[in-house]
């Protein structure tokens, strides 16, 4: 028998698939070299994907991997820089500037997932106003139950499109123990996208699951 954590609280839960993934570890800095397997943060996108509203925010407490972790090697053609809102909002008012991607492009190797499926469960913590965390949990059950989202789910990069759907009895996590070291748990970024907190913590897979828990720091 699979010694595999609890889940606690009231979550909901989501099925997630895809045949490609990249959950981008930071420490590499000219490679890019996924976590073997998915990371609360990226949870956290595909959920506010489904579903989102500005006074309450997902808090992923486990994922259970449903595949084995296979790898995958890639080069492409990637941008070393980027457009900024400051520079867009200066080109707007003027009319002047360009942005030449073609003087940007820098060759990069990928070291990502193939054939990946993940059952990701979450609760929801109401930041504002006075509605209860069950309206907001049936109302993402029911865009699930319909395979309705408002933006494109993906898996760690744009271009790795995310399939979602209810889970099953079959959706059972495979069994796998891995030690993760440092997962980035939450990226904080401001009304124009900027970073401004990387939240890190220490997180392992015990029998297919990722127990999230509480967030580092008590936020």
């Amino acid at each position: 028998m699979v010694n595999r954590p609890p889940l606690t609280g009231h979550p909901v839960s989501v099925k997630v698939w895809g045949p490609w993934a990249c959950f981008t570890r930071p420490e590499y800095a000219t490679e890019r070299v996924s976590y073997p397997v998915m990371t609360p943060s990226a949870a956290v996108g595909v959920l506010e994907s489904v579903f989102w509203r500005p006074e309450f925010r997902w808090c992923p407490r486990a994922i259970d991997v449903l595949r084995p972790v296979r790898w995958a090697h890639l080069m492409r053609n990637e941008l070393d820089d980027r457009q900024t809102f400051d520079t867009a909002q200066r080109w707007a008012k003027t009319g002047n500037g360009s942005f030449d991607a073609s003087t940007k492009r820098d060759q990069r190797h990928t070291l990502l997932l193939r054939d990946v499926a993940y059952v990701v469960h979450a609760d929801v913590e109401v930041t504002g106003g006075s509605d209860e965390p069950a309206k907001y949990r049936d109302q993402f059950r029911r865009r699930v139950a319909k395979g309705r989202h408002f933006a494109q789910p993906y898996l760690g990069c744009r271009e790795f499109l995310a399939n979602i759907a209810e889970p099953d009895e079959a959706d059972e996590p495979v069994d796998l123990d891995l030690e993760l070291g440092r997962v980035l748990f939450r990226v904080e970024r401001d009304e124009r996208g900027r970073l401004v907190e990387a939240v890190f913590a220490e997180a392992r897979v015990v029998g297919g699951r990722l127990i999230v828990g509480d967030e580092p720091g008590g936020r």
